[in-house]
């Protein structure tokens, strides 16, 4: 069975940076993309970061420049670092993970940004 696990959320304040981390576990895994979303309250999940299998990665126009997601393959890990935070960055990070047909998310971790 797969699981995605996150670790690295917490409280913040504005300006500052955090470092998220999602480690995928089961059997022999070849993960095709790995990512974040994030929900904030009251709205809709959404796309943060996402590295595909190929090297190439897209981001949310709203962390370029700001958020770098990188990738470990071999061990089947991906990490979010998150610089200059902003209040409206606040919200729950969920790790995403496809393999094959399969979506997998991680039980997500709570970033607080305070002004």
């Amino acid at each position: 069975q797969v699981q995605l696990v996150e670790s690295g959320g917490g409280l913040v304040q504005a300006g500052g940076s955090l470092r998220l981390s999602c480690a995928g576990s089961g059997s022999i895994l070849h993960f095709n993309r790995m990512g974040w979303y994030r929900q904030a309250p009251g709205k809709q999940r959404e796309l943060v970061a996402i590295s595909i299998s190929r090297g190439s990665t897209n981001y949310a126009d709203s962390v370029k420049g700001r958020f770098t997601i990188s990738r470990d393959n071999a061990k089947n890990t991906v990490h979010l670092q998150m610089s200059s935070l902003k209040p409206e960055d606040t919200a729950v990070y969920y790790c995403y993970a496809t393999l094959g047909p399969s979506d997998y998310w991680g039980q997500g971790t709570q970033v607080t940004v305070s002004s």
